[in-house]
């Protein structure tokens, strides 16, 4: 059997006025899904407005592992707190595969919910 060196990992960033773009390529595990969510959360909350769109653009991803979809899961966590909708590009056939066993695909890249905030003169009431 044949190791084929690890694919280096590269991020690439692009910010408009309205659309945060970070191209991932090479191999998104264990040990770069930090890098992606750094860098992500720097993007996200670097005192600009938030961006309405972000897209993630997986031209160059050679592989995933399921520390990959968990900072997949996570920034949308993210965007979606900032009401962001969160895009997934140029998927590779690995990774629509990964995102379809998962079942999280549609979860993804759903509009995000709309925050409802209770006023602080109403009282909760639980059920008995």
């Amino acid at each position: 059997m044949t190791h084929l060196p690890p694919v280096e990992f590269t991020l690439n960033v692009r910010r408009e006025p309205t659309v945060l773009t970070i191209t991932i390529g090479g191999e998104l595990d264990h040990d770069t899904s930090d890098d992606l969510l750094s860098k992500a959360g720097e993007q996200l909350t670097a005192g600009r407005t938030p961006p309405g769109d972000v897209r993630l653009d997986f031209h160059d991803l050679a592989y995933i592992d399921s520390s990959g979809l968990t900072a997949l899961l996570m920034i949308h966590r993210r965007t979606s707190a900032l009401g962001a909708t969160l895009h997934l590009d140029n998927r590779p056939a690995h990774l629509e595969r990964l995102l379809q066993l998962t079942n999280v695909l549609g979860h993804l890249t759903a509009p995000p919910t709309p925050v409802t905030v209770q006023p602080a003169d109403e009282e909760e009431v639980w059920p008995a």
